[in-house]
């Protein structure tokens, strides 16, 4: 565990109300690397950043601290999105070396992730909690050493039967959910959009809730 993090970093952030200072958001999707892991359940995480890079247009992406990393700006962000590339256990190596290179505070860290315990298409934002069970935040957690950080968690439904968690959640989405998950990850992006322009509190009043399909 990186004990150090959280007392570096955690605290107020001190260009939080300087509006005409540019403040960095760490933007991170969960995600196992490689092909045969691209369509997972597991993997929505890495979905929904390569989405939000896209809508952002953002290009340019490299390798930094076990991670692919795209930056941009938004307005008076800078937005680093990150996929880490150490397999969803391990996720905290990559998040804690990026969190420490550019001494990022955790109230400027956002993690999005898959979540079993939501129903398939729920996204859910969340200021801090547990692990419950994902083992790519656990792994973020500890190497934190706190868990005061925001999540974004997509549902992506129970195993059926008596299928175990781990094999539900790196098998493919089935037809009917791929169909859905356009309209989920757009409805993530303009969650994160809120987030930014807002705040939390009230992407959170606004999203938290079924991803809605458009017309």
């Amino acid at each position: 565990m990186d004990k150090n993090i959280f007392d570096l970093f955690a605290k107020r952030n001190p260009i939080e109300n300087n509006p005409n200072l540019e403040k960095t958001i760490l933007i991170v999707g969960l995600g196992n690397p490689g092909k045969q892991y691209v369509g997972n359940r597991h993997n929505v995480g890495f979905m929904a950043v390569d989405y939000i890079i896209n809508q952002f247009q953002f290009t340019g992406k490299k390798v930094k601290s076990k991670s692919i990393v795209v930056e941009g700006r938004y307005k008076q962000f800078k937005l680093i999105f990150s996929k880490p590339q150490t397999y969803m256990n391990l996720s905290g190596v990559s998040i804690s070396g990026l969190v420490k290179f550019h001494k990022i505070p955790l109230n400027q860290l956002l993690v999005i992730h898959d979540d079993i315990d939501l129903p398939f298409g729920v996204i859910r934002l969340r200021p801090s909690g547990g692990a419950g069970g994902q083992k790519g935040l656990g792994s973020i957690i500890e190497r934190l050493g706190t868990k005061e950080f925001a999540r974004l968690r997509i549902g992506v439904g129970r195993p059926p039967g008596r299928m175990d968690a781990a094999e539900y959640v790196l098998k493919d989405f089935i037809k009917s959910e791929k169909e859905e998950i356009p309209f989920i990850l757009n409805t993530v992006f303009q969650s994160v959009r809120v987030f930014l322009d807002s705040g939390l509190e009230i992407a959170m009043n606004q999203f938290n809730g079924n991803a809605v399909k458009e017309d």
